[in-house]
C-alpha cells in the first residue's frame, strides 16, 4: 500500500472520562478516554447544533501527557480513526497530538 490515504481527525473536546494509565506488556503507557464535543456547524447552508462522544486512546508520550489531565478539561485532539478491535468495528480516535486549551 503505497498511498495510505487520508485519515486525520482534529477535534476540540472536553475530557468526559479518563481511565487509569496502564502499560502494555512491553511497558508502553496507554490511556483510554472519552471525548465529548459540542459545536454549531453549517450543513446544506443551515446551522446545526452537533454533539458527539468518541472513544479515544493515547499511547506512549501522548498517554503520559493525558495522564496529568482531569475530567472536564478542554483539549484540541489530533489523531486518526481505527477500529476498536477485530471483532468490534466501532471507531476509536488514536491521539497523536494533544493541546490543552485555555479556560479549563
Amino acid at each position: 500500500m503505497d498511498d495510505p490515504g487520508l485519515n486525520e481527525v482534529r477535534l476540540d473536546a472536553v475530557l468526559a472520562e479518563l481511565q487509569p494509565l496502564r502499560r502494555t506488556p512491553a511497558g508502553v503507557p496507554v490511556l483510554n478516554c472519552i471525548l465529548a464535543h459540542e459545536s454549531r456547524q453549517v450543513e446544506a447552508g443551515a446551522p446545526r447544533d452537533v454533539s458527539v462522544e468518541l472513544q479515544a486512546v493515547a499511547v506512549g508520550e501522548a498517554a503520559g501527557l493525558l495522564a496529568v489531565a482531569a475530567p472536564g478539561m478542554r483539549i484540541r485532539a489530533t489523531g486518526f480513526l481505527a477500529a476498536k478491535s477485530l471483532r468490534s468495528r466501532a471507531p476509536v480516535l488514536h491521539l497523536n497530538k494533544i493541546e490543552f486549551l485555555e479556560g479549563n
